[in-house]
């Protein structure tokens, strides 16, 4: 906030009585100046007594309301001063600046404008007039008069800050580094130009360059929420999520009202599957300001993690009509509308993503997997000419870059080109994951070790309920369209990829009441434990479908759990698809998964977790009772649907329709990557999809274990 350009002598009188004007004002301008705010205040109040129309008293006594906070008091007073005087420059400017912080941008740049017109040249009316402009979206008048303000004031570092940002959302982002750096240089230690400057690398994908600007501000000001929360964005796209939470933790310490800060908070609760968390911070957010379009925004996130679709795709279309330029609302709503079968509609809602930030390369992976490309298609053309300068990107918007354009190769045949691309993104995704293969193979050796026969045999004491229908396998195997496939009968549920008896596995305690250690704990659970289990299993897929008789889990990796499922649910039916192992791994291979698959990323990793998975499965089949599980092959689903889909439901104690042959017909959700696979009829396009790119599947084979690998 600019002042008068009076100044007190160190020797002025210090009797406001025995004063002159002039000699008072230049005390109160002193007091303000060393921040003692109420003997300036004191020293105005006293010059106003006898002179109520001293114009400058009045400016300064503004002033110091609004250095006290009480912006109410300091417009009052500086309007006061403009109607005693309206000919000084710098009231104008000062009460348009005052004006802006109460949000009231029209008087703001009417009180910048007259500032400007009474002296062309101030550089404070020139900055802050850019400073509405730029809050009012009007970038490029923003930077004309920021450019103004630093060529009348070359050392002015707010001036080029903020030209910094002008630039920045123009996308200039070189000329925005440049103004950064000049503001810098003028002001070594001036953080918030290094946390602007942080978001200007972020946004170009400068990741490691961004956090390393963002840590800088931090050590200036630890616990400014603007510096938390940009720092805890950097690190999200990173995917270090703890550490990300933990800064929107602090940040909210700080300033517990923030709706952007509890707006970052549920995005970032919703990667870590912490759903409750993210919804209560996303209703604070909303309570705060419910027309946040952002905020709205992850509430629908919120809302389609719970499987209510309806509700999530009514707040991602309140988010655009509210700011009709929120991309990611885009995306969201092609995500619900491609998973209730509406693909072309979720088409035309991705190229409006696109169309918004045609950087953000998550949108033409969605995109991929809802289309096939066809030649000359413009999309792919987008994608190779980003591809073609990948400084710009992010490593995971470059992973997800890759996965995208294999796609696109493979739907046009180009199979090395698509492998090649594969490569690239899984090396990239593999490089940001943190992936302990020796505990994750040893985890199924553990499983194996106990859980034997007869601990299966003796499995008597849990819930006898017939209701549960888990179908399992690994990740790409042909677990949606057997799903698909059941759940197309009337009697039958389809729940999808559920977390839930991962998740009650976990509330459990070991016998003397500390964690549950899986999968050693598992015999001394107590009859009481595991009909406990099974029950409240069943009373939350009873929730979802009072009326089914049988609702399906088709969570691939249950197939950890087959054992405990038994002892809690002895009642239950399993379903296992299998699928030809070099076109399991290679569908895998091929994928950006949105859940952890951290095994899938590296083709030796993939191949020796798969061996692992078919050892278990094989002990499952040796241990279960008879009845329990049934195996089912993918290319025998293709070859002969209604032969394998009358085995399936006579294995769950249903009988035959024929509505389970038009399964691409059943309206249902489907969230998982086969969503537009199962729209279509039956196909046999991806059996011995492998041998399309067997010259690059050596290690593959090798890890498989495969003869002439």
């Amino acid at each position: 906030m600019s002042q008068s350009d009076s100044r007190a002598s160190a020797g002025a009188p210090q009797n406001p009585v025995m004063m002159t004007l002039e000699q008072a004002f230049a005390l109160a301008q002193q007091h303000l100046n060393a921040g003692r705010l109420a003997d300036a205040d004191r020293v105005c109040g006293d010059i106003l007594r006898s002179r109520p129309d001293f114009a400058p008293a009045l400016h300064l006594r503004g002033v110091v309301a609004y250095s006290a906070g009480d912006l109410d008091a300091a417009v009052g007073l500086v309007g006061q001063a403009v109607a005693a005087d309206g000919g000084v420059a710098l009231f104008h400017c000062n009460l348009g600046e005052m004006h802006r912080r109460a949000g009231r941008l029209d008087a703001a740049l009417a009180a910048g404008r007259k500032a400007l017109a009474l002296d062309p040249d101030l550089p404070q009316a020139l900055n802050n007039v850019g400073i509405v402009h730029y809050e009012r979206g009007e970038y490029e008048e923003a930077v004309a008069h920021y450019r103004r303000a630093t060529a009348r004031a070359a050392d002015y570092a707010e001036a080029w800050s903020n030209l910094g940002n002008a630039l920045r959302a123009l996308k200039a982002y070189d000329e925005a580094l440049t103004a950064y750096g000049q503001a810098l240089r003028l002001r070594p230690g001036f953080a918030d130009a290094l946390n602007n400057m942080g978001t200007a690398l972020r946004e170009m994908g400068r990741q490691d360059d961004a956090e390393a600007a963002y840590r800088q501000a931090q050590a200036m000001m630890p616990d400014s929420p603007a510096v938390l929360n940009n720092l805890a964005l950097a690190l999200k796209e990173k995917e270090q999520f703890d550490e990300a939470a933990a800064l929107l933790t602090r940040s909210l310490a700080a300033d517990p009202n923030n709706g952007r800060t509890l707006t970052y908070l549920a995005l970032v609760r919703l990667e870590q599957a912490r759903t409750a968390d993210a919804e209560a911070a996303a209703s604070r957010a909303l309570a705060l300001a419910p027309d946040d379009a952002d905020a709205l925004n992850a509430m629908g996130l919120v809302r389609f993690e719970q499987q209510d679709a309806q509700t999530a795709l009514t707040l991602f279309r309140r988010a655009v009509a509210l700011k009709p330029d929120l991309a990611d609302a885009y995306n969201n709503i092609a995500n619900v509308l491609k998973e209730n079968g509406q693909l072309a509609e979720a088409r035309q809602a991705y190229e409006r993503a696109i169309e918004l930030d045609p950087r953000q390369t998550a949108y033409y992976g969605n995109l991929a997997d809802a289309q096939t490309f066809t030649k000359g298609d413009s999309r792919l053309a987008a994608m190779e000419a980003l591809a073609g300068v990948p400084a710009g990107l992010s490593v995971m918007a470059q992973s997800r870059l890759n996965f995208a354009l294999a796609k696109a190769y493979d739907d046009l045949g180009r199979y090395d080109e698509a492998f090649a691309c594969m490569s690239r993104g899984n090396r990239l995704k593999r490089g940001q994951t943190s992936y302990d293969e020796a505990a994750a193979l040893a985890l199924f050796d553990r499983i194996r070790a106990v859980f034997d026969r007869r601990l299966m045999e003796a499995a008597t004491a849990g819930c006898g309920s017939s209701l549960p229908v888990f179908i399992v396998g690994m990740p790409r195997s042909g677990t949606t369209l057997v799903e698909q496939i059941l759940a197309s009968h009337p009697q039958v549920h389809g729940a999808g990829e559920l977390s839930e008896f991962s998740r009650l596995t976990t509330g459990l305690a070991g016998p003397a009441g500390e964690p549950f250690r899986y999968p050693e704990a598992a015999p001394a659970l107590t009859p009481g434990q595991l009909r406990g289990l099974g029950e409240a299993y069943v009373e939350g897929l009873r929730r979802r479908a009072p009326a089914a008789a049988r609702v399906t889990d088709k969570m691939p990796a249950n197939f950890f759990f087959l054992g405990l499922i038994h002892m809690a649910l002895p009642g239950a039916r399993v379903v296992h698809v299998r699928r030809d192992p070099l076109d399991t791994c290679l569908s895998c291979y091929s994928k950006l998964f949105t859940a952890e698959q951290n095994f899938a990323y590296e083709l030796g990793e993939l191949g020796r977790y798969y061996r692992k998975y078919a050892e278990l499965m094989d002990h499952w089949r040796e241990t279960l009772p008879a009845g329990v599980l049934l195996e089912v092959r993918y290319e025998e689903v293709v070859a002969d649907t209604e032969g394998q889909a009358r085995r399936i439901l006579d294995h769950c104690g249903l009988d035959w329709d024929p509505r389970c042959l038009a399964f691409h017909k059943t309206e249902r959700p489907v969230r998982t990557a086969s969503v537009a696979q199962v729209r279509r009829p039956i196909y046999d396009s991806a059996v011995s999809r492998w041998r399309r790119y067997e010259r690059h599947l050596r290690p593959l084979r090798k890890a498989l274990g495969m003869p002439g690998a």
